[in-house]
């Protein structure tokens, strides 16, 4: 059986997804960064997350050198943060805050949620690489909702009713 294509991505978009800038640094050093839904936690022991990444992505090789990423899960407020990594990769980092924590991968300023991870394994996903990360620092937002996909489009669930 073959599948279409445009079909199973229509159909995965019936999944609703939180959404991520996942953050490195590239092999000069210069701050790396992409807006990744394809992210979920995988044990607590190890502390374990994954996020995957289309391989043709002129950036994945710096990933995998790096040994390390952040996830910065996004907050309902943080919609321009998702849009700037996901387009204009001249000016990601132009005029914009962050800071650092254990590995010195960017932390975005604002979030839900930041992981810091060193990369524990890169396997094959078929058409992209899957990046395992050990958790060794975070920080979680006392409060406020998430930004999330769904179908195609953009959703605040506070907005959903």
């Amino acid at each position: 059986m073959s599948l279409d294509i445009a079909e199973f991505r229509k159909a995965l978009g019936c999944f609703a997804t939180g959404i991520t800038v996942v953050t490195s640094r590239q092999r000069d050093k210069r701050p790396l960064g992409l807006t990744v839904n394809s992210f979920n936690s995988v044990s607590l022991t190890p502390p374990l997350v994954l996020f995957s990444l289309d391989r043709s992505n002129e950036k994945a090789a710096d990933f995998e050198a790096s040994g390390f990423f952040a996830v910065n899960v996004l907050s309902e407020r943080q919609q321009n943060v998702s849009v700037r990594f996901s387009t204009d990769p001249d000016n990601r980092w132009s005029n914009f805050e962050w800071s650092e924590m254990e590995t010195g991968a960017p932390i975005i300023k604002g979030c839900l949620a930041n992981l810091d991870c060193r990369t524990y394994a890169v396997h094959d996903g078929g058409d992209h690489l899957i990046f395992l990360g050990e958790v060794i620092a975070m920080h979680a937002a006392p409060d406020g909702g998430p930004l999330m996909y769904y179908r195609g489009k953009y959703v605040v669930p506070s907005q959903a009713d």
